[in-house]
């Protein structure tokens, strides 16, 4: 049987593996990014095989890497779901709560503070995910996800329908009065959405702006909504990010386009939720219940 390597090694390598940034990993792990580093040497050093590829600004991993990562993560949630199987959830566990900048700061925060008002006695520890591939419950009680909601192995609460819609600051608002008049802004993109300015613009009539407005791409929709709130150009955001009243984001048209995508809670199929994770999924599900 092939010797297995230190469970440290292993765990340093599916974080960096998962963050793509060694440095991620380490705020992850509780260690600093030469401990990782150093780990995932030692790692490569006794499978014999790089699992990273070292760039200028960034790391990617390597074929083999890319093939062994489903594995180990698969291995480590059978693990925990072991572990809590024989000696139960640890009630008085924080909860680790993964979700993306975007719902971060303009949903999940004042929800956030208003569970914390309440239970102030919870430990919670909010993580980040920006791209699809940095979520995964291994590591997480919660996840708050975006897409179609056809994720394995894990069980799912829709946060509502979902629609699309134009903002600016109220400055930029003042010039528009038709869809039309978007010809004369910045569009501000973000990538990453099945629905964008091109769905919007044609739903709005106005199709041909599509090739005609001036483009600013992003990727990530929380730099558009700031950029927006500078008066840099018009942002498309989900309108349950918007729930929140901020005297810099207005809405200047009511026409709106639905996604076929949405927000969804996320947790771990097959391991309980501890008591304190229990208490802000059922929070976070009955706020979901509130109007889009």
């Amino acid at each position: 049987m092939t010797r297995l390597p230190p469970l440290a090694w292993m765990q340093a390598f599916e974080a960096s593996a998962r963050h793509l940034s060694f440095t991620a990993a380490g705020v992850e792990l509780g260690v600093s990014q030469s401990a990782i580093s150093q780990r995932i040497r030692l790692l490569e050093d006794r499978l014999g095989q790089s699992l990273f590829i070292r760039h200028s600004q960034r790391i990617s991993l390597t074929d083999a890497a890319r093939a062994w990562l489903p594995g180990l993560q698969a291995a480590f949630s059978q693990l925990s779901m072991g572990t809590a199987e024989v000696f139960g959830p640890v009630s008085n566990a924080p909860v680790i709560l993964r979700a993306t900048p975007g719902v971060q700061q303009y949903w999940l925060a004042p929800r956030l503070a208003a569970f914390h008002r309440q239970h102030p006695e919870i430990e919670l520890q909010v993580v980040t995910a920006i791209w699809s591939q940095q979520f995964g419950t291994l590591d997480a009680d919660i996840e708050i996800r975006y897409g179609q909601g056809d994720w394995q192995d894990v069980q799912m609460q829709s946060l509502g329908h979902e629609v699309m819609t134009p903002i600016c600051a109220p400055q930029v608002a003042a010039m528009l009065e038709t869809p039309e008049d978007l010809a004369g802004q910045t569009l501000l993109h973000a990538t990453g959405f099945s629905a964008g300015w091109a769905g919007w613009l044609e739903a709005a009539g106005v199709g041909h702006l599509t090739t005609h407005a001036r483009r600013l791409v992003c990727d990530t929709q929380i730099m558009t909504l700031r950029l927006a709130a500078c008066g840099c150009g018009v942002a498309l955001a989900h309108r349950r990010l918007l729930e929140e009243d901020d005297p810099a984001l207005v809405m200047p048209f009511e026409a709106t386009l639905p996604t076929r995508e949405g927000f969804w809670l996320v947790r771990p199929e097959g391991r309980p939720l501890h008591q304190n994770a229990g208490l802000l999924w059922q929070w976070l599900a009955r706020e979901a219940s509130g109007p889009a």
